[in-house]
């Protein structure tokens, strides 16, 4: 049995090799100093402890994301789903008299019903959203 394994060890501990791709570059990313995979996320090499290249600025996108519009607005989790679903519920009021073509007054009278139920609960999510907002502590 052990003559299958003998330089299992060995093998396990060497650093990956770099597979060049099609374009020239590389597909994972290594350490400089010691040729050794980066984990996925890492700031520093694992083996060597080398810092990592700053990765590339994602440019506008980041401010989409979910975590950066909370710290913007300085607003908890539940708050700022509440104020999303305002503005959903804003935007559906207006679009009310986009969607709907009236062709006499009691279409028009529906079509207005509707913009005031859309409104009525996009001011039930901003209110929601007040009430749930983090409040600064007490200082100490």
């Amino acid at each position: 049995m052990s003559e299958v394994v003998h330089n299992a060890q060995h093998e396990f501990w060497r650093p990956p090799a770099a597979q060049p791709s099609a374009a020239g570059s590389n597909l994972v990313e290594v350490c400089d100093s010691c040729g050794t995979e980066f984990m996925v996320g890492a700031h520093f090499c694992h083996a060597c402890g080398a810092t990592r290249q700053a990765l590339p600025n994602r440019g506008w996108t980041r401010y989409l994301e979910f975590h950066s519009i909370k710290q913007g607005l300085g607003l908890s989790t539940a708050s700022l789903v509440a104020f999303l679903l305002g503005l959903a519920c804003a935007l559906a009021a207006l679009a009310c008299g986009f969607i709907y073509s009236e062709r006499n007054v009691l279409e028009w009278q529906a079509v207005q019903i509707y913009r005031v139920q859309w409104l009525l609960a996009a001011v039930a999510a901003f209110v929601g959203g007040l009430l749930l907002r983090k409040r600064p502590g007490p200082e100490k």
